[in-house]
């Protein structure tokens, strides 16, 4: 009875440490929709500012804001910007969407991996109010992922993660399938990110892999250092009883995939069109 109630504890624990890591890594990337907070003729909004955007259309900016006196202009220019280089306006136009009121302006498409930049003006009464001027909010453009390619991909790598939890609390409380489940991750992670996960990036940004040797992608490097720890956690543990090995592992893959995803990605360079890795200032990524 003890070791049931245990073990239901220990997966408990490691569902709940996998939707934690993963919840904060979406919330805190700089894909992640910036959440923006601000009052009109006495009313306050809650807004969502696109970060992301995939396929082959314009971005739609969208403010919910349903009252017919405001209006807003959109501002945004190539990022990062050159020297000189001026602000293109476009207003805001009000429509319909389920019912509701908005505000709607187009993003122009820009080429996978390209980014914008962009802050917004609202104008309410003869008043103009700057959303963002001074920190605007870049956005960065990918081609679209096939949805048979991309739901593998985050199948495998959100149950390789949680399987990570699991092999590492198993090894920890000296569970006799520690093995097994350090087996099962490795294939998870090797499935998930070392073929997969080049085949999303490939379809997104033109790249199969931005990390070591080839590039500083943080997202791919990652990965790769997870898959190192495994492999390493996978043979120490073939012909002995290493669990230290499966531990060390669990923590530093709980702790890589708890960084911000894309956090330092690709980025397209303006004058070669070539993908590089681009940089996102921590002021820019959490305020």
């Amino acid at each position: 009875m003890k070791n049931t109630l245990l073990l239901v504890a220990l997966w408990i624990l490691a569902i709940i440490l996998t939707f934690g890591a993963a919840t904060y890594q979406r919330m805190t990337g700089p894909t992640y929709p910036k959440k923006v907070k601000t009052t009109v003729n006495e009313k306050e909004y809650n807004l969502k500012l696109l970060r992301s955007h995939g396929g082959e259309k314009d971005a739609s900016i969208i403010l919910d804001i349903d009252d017919p006196e405001v209006g807003a202009k959109l501002f945004y220019k190539p990022f990062p910007p050159k020297q000189g280089e001026d602000w293109i306006a476009v207003d805001f136009l009000q429509s319909d969407q389920d019912s509701v009121q908005i505000l709607s302006a187009p993003l122009p498409h820009q080429p996978p991996a390209g980014k914008l930049m962009y802050y917004i003006e609202l104008q309410s009464n003869n008043n103009k109010t700057d959303l963002l001027k001074e920190e605007p909010i870049v956005i960065r453009f990918k081609g679209a992922v096939p949805a048979g390619i991309l739901i593998p991909h985050i199948f495998f790598m959100f149950f390789g993660m949680m399987l990570a939890n699991v092999a590492g609390l198993f090894a920890i409380f000296k569970r006799p399938k520690t093995k097994l489940y350090t087996t099962i991750t490795l294939i998870f992670i090797f499935v998930g990110g070392m073929v997969l996960g080049p085949i999303v990036q490939k379809y997104a940004f033109l790249e199969y892999w931005a990390g070591v040797p080839f590039g500083w992608d943080l997202t791919d490097n990652k990965l790769l250092i997870a898959f190192i720890f495994w492999l390493v956690a996978f043979f120490g543990n073939l012909k002995g009883d290493r669990k230290y090995l499966t531990i060390i592992a669990s923590i530093v893959t709980l702790v890589i995939f708890s960084i911000p995803h894309s956090m330092y990605g690709s980025e397209l360079n303006r004058e070669t069109g070539e993908v590089i890795q681009g940089f996102i200032s921590l002021k820019m990524l959490f305020f």
